[in-house]
């Protein structure tokens, strides 16, 4: 239930984004430059990164749109929900375990990163613009978790589906594109 007063209590992030286009426009912009600009991991990646910390968040909205986007994107699914219950068992790409390790550590206890998790890391084979880039869905989607849980922001799985379409197709620059029109 949107605790913005001035939004339908059934209000989508979409909806906040309309209403607050200002603040909106640059984070949207930066969101298609990490989630959709030059980077070591594939769109399908950067999505798994984005539902994975939305899941260690527990913020069922962005999980469910990042991961249905992953999906979208060709993540197999029902894999986030296995990493999420054990990375280790889950059936994930042996070069990715140790990214979403390093991502949910970063979510869950900050202050205790050390050099040893990117050193795994980088002995999955990435390199420092992977971890980089790594580090920026992370961050963007711990900001993200906060900004919609902070404002109530709900939704039912159909509408994780329509959204992660949505950004399949038009990315996060075509989510711009809607600031002056209907959800």
């Amino acid at each position: 239930m949107s605790y913005l007063r001035s939004l339908p209590a059934d209000a989508v992030l979409l909806q906040v984004f309309q209403a607050y286009p200002d603040t909106a426009r640059p984070l949207l912009d930066y969101h298609e430059l990490v989630m959709r600009g030059p980077s070591p991991f594939t769109l399908a990646e950067r999505e798994l990164i984005a539902a994975y910390v939305s899941g260690v968040n527990s913020c069922t909205y962005c999980h469910g749109v990042h991961a249905a986007t992953a999906e979208a994107l060709g993540v197999p699914s029902g894999l986030l929900v296995a990493a999420l219950s054990d990375l280790d068992s889950a059936p994930v790409d042996d070069r990715m375990r140790p990214v979403l390790r390093y991502v949910g550590k970063l979510t869950r206890t900050p202050s205790r990163m050390s050099g040893a998790d990117a050193d795994a890391v980088y002995a999955a084979g990435w390199n420092e613009p992977a971890l980089h880039h790594a580090v920026l869905v992370c961050a963007l989607f711990n900001f993200m978790n906060r900004m919609v849980d902070g404002l109530g922001i709900s939704a039912d799985p159909g509408y994780f589906q329509l959204s992660g379409d949505r950004l399949r197709t038009r990315g996060y620059a075509g989510l711009a594109e809607l600031l002056d029109g209907p959800a």
